[in-house]
């Protein structure tokens, strides 16, 4: 069973993501303890569940215990073993220090008496900083609009999930230095976020979306095919086959109008669907005949800094710009800012993955850290 206990009838006053990431309070057992009232989803192609639920549903146990005029600054948070969908997860919170003007707390996340997720959350009083102020903050870059009513999903999908993305157009794409490029894309909660989430419903929305397409960064700046095999035939992919199928079956204006892919990953589409072999771009670190491909991609760890936590809305088009000073040794770095539509830098994410290449020998096996 993947809930402990039955899941209640959605409530319709509430937004899709408010539903999703509800928690039950075991009052009976602990206080401190607390349990995901619905199901998660687990990716296709993901090892687990979608990170950005463990990130959201912590945060939402650790602000049950906080005083209201203490808001969230910051999170650190580790993955450590993969969750599983069909099993209910545990949620404990440890009261590390409560202080007149900083609270923290830690949250494991178990399952089957084991440790999947980790973070130390810390909780800033509201206006303890004073009068005067030393304030700074980066712009937002000038980009299109998001457009109402359109996702980079599918519609046959777009209402499985309980938010909206659109990526736009990679910054600087076709620079040869991929610490240069910036992917963006534009996210918010899909429907109205209910009066009674408070801000503390917009603050775990925004914990869940921030783990969107977060690592998969470095996949896109180093242009890595992601599809599988160059083989119509035979292709194999992380993404959900439905989806991959309906891509292949796309002409390639239809393709460009979705937002699903960027520019390289069309023309690579465009090569698999004609049975043209898919190459690697010429450089002086790809010289094989076949496109590198991605053999996993895990995230690490995840970190959210809250600049703006009581003056935004996650029901709103939020734009966010993630760029990756590093990579190597089989992990990477990315940075994420995301800002309010009206240009206010509401959050800063950092996040390492585990970036991993196919390699000529590998036999198909079950991947572990």
């Amino acid at each position: 069973m993947s809930t402990l206990i039955r899941p209640p009838p959605v409530n319709p006053s509430q937004s899709a993501i408010e539903n999703l990431l509800e928690l039950t309070q075991l009052h009976d057992i602990d206080p401190d303890l607390f349990t995901n009232r619905r199901p998660l989803w687990h990716p296709p192609g993901a090892r687990g569940i979608y990170g950005g639920a463990a990130i959201a549903q912590t945060l939402s146990a650790a602000q049950k215990t906080v005083p209201p005029e203490f808001t969230v600054h910051s999170m650190h948070c580790y993955f450590v073993l993969a969750g599983n969908s069909d099993i209910p997860i545990i949620y404990h919170v440890e009261r590390v220090r409560s202080g007149k003007s900083f609270v923290t707390r830690t949250v494991q996340a178990r399952q089957r008496g084991k440790v999947i997720f980790t973070t130390t959350i810390s909780f800033v009083r509201q206006n303890s900083g004073g009068e005067r102020l030393v304030k700074h903050a980066v712009e937002k870059p000038p980009v299109p609009d998001a457009v109402e009513g359109m996702d980079d999903i599918d519609q046959d999908r777009s209402t499985e999930r309980p938010f909206q993305s659109q990526r736009i157009e990679i910054y600087n794409d076709d620079s040869p230095h991929p610490h240069t490029k910036k992917c963006r894309q534009w996210i918010k909660a899909r429907g109205t976020i209910s009066p009674a989430g408070g801000h503390e419903a917009h603050l775990a929305a925004l914990a869940y979306m921030s783990d969107s397409y977060f690592v998969g960064t470095i996949a896109r700046v180093h242009k890595l095919w992601r599809f599988g095999s160059s083989s119509k035939a035979n292709i194999k992919s992380n993404i959900d086959d439905k989806v991959l199928k309906k891509l292949l079956a796309m002409s390639d204006s239809d393709l460009k109008r979705i937002g699903f892919l960027d520019k390289h990953e069309i023309e690579l589409i465009r090569k698999v669907k004609n049975g043209e072999p898919v190459e690697a771009e010429s450089s002086s670190e790809q010289n094989t005949e076949e496109k590198p491909e991605v053999g996993m991609m895990v995230s690490l760890d995840h970190a959210i800094y809250f600049h703006d936590p009581r003056g935004f809305r996650a029901d709103e088009w939020m734009f966010a710009e993630m760029e990756t000073p590093w990579a190597g040794d089989g992990r990477g770095l990315v940075f994420q800012k995301i800002f309010s539509s009206d240009g206010r830098l509401i959050a800063t994410c950092v996040q390492e993955g585990l970036v991993r290449l196919k390699q000529s020998t590998d036999t198909p096996r079950e991947s572990k850290l």
